[in-house]
């Protein structure tokens, strides 16, 4: 048997009062599992937290590995452009318009990356549906948040081997093979 109390006081401190009515009832009625409805709810959530507890552990770590991968790339391609970089600081390119080049170009995969994760996300919401608790499946902020964060994430990653590069001597970078 399941007894539902509505209470407008704190329902932990009620949990006592309910049971001895229902034992002046029917004293020999065992009573298990008093809980309150925070409590029931908490436990038919607890399933999905975990779930979506290890699912944002797993972003985290695609995040972190996302973010090595676009350092190791840029920092691969900047080291096989350092002739090119010193050729054009040698013809009077600023450290500036290195930078820019190199971080445009990084960011420039990155907003294409993003649009076409974007593109697939927004396709398979149907299917994130019974996943969502508390949030639509198109949550324009959810959506805006993350690409933000990939986007801040890349542009760190993109930023430091082309601050890096800015930094060749164009002596150096010539002679370099």
């Amino acid at each position: 048997m399941t007894l539902v109390a509505r209470t407008q006081s704190d329902p932990s401190g009620m949990t006592q009062a309910v049971k001895e009515q229902i034992w002046r009832v029917d004293s020999q009625l065992p009573l298990t599992k008093v809980q309150t409805m925070h409590e029931v709810a908490a436990a038919s959530f607890a399933a999905r937290r975990f779930n979506m507890l290890l699912l944002a552990i797993f972003a985290g770590l695609a995040l972190v590995l996302a973010a090595v991968g676009i350092y190791g790339v840029m920092s691969y391609a900047v080291t096989q452009r350092t002739q090119e970089i010193g050729i054009r600081m040698a013809l009077g390119a600023q450290a500036s318009d290195v930078l820019k080049l190199i971080v445009r170009n990084g960011m420039t995969l990155t907003l294409i990356g993003t649009a076409a994760g974007l593109a697939g996300a927004f396709a398979l919401t149907r299917l994130m549906t019974s996943m969502l608790f508390g949030v639509t499946p198109t949550d324009v902020r959810t959506f805006a948040t993350v690409s933000l964060v990939l986007i801040v994430v890349a542009f760190l990653a993109c930023y430091l081997p082309a601050r890096r590069a800015t930094k060749v001597d164009p002596l150096i970078a010539l002679r370099y093979e």
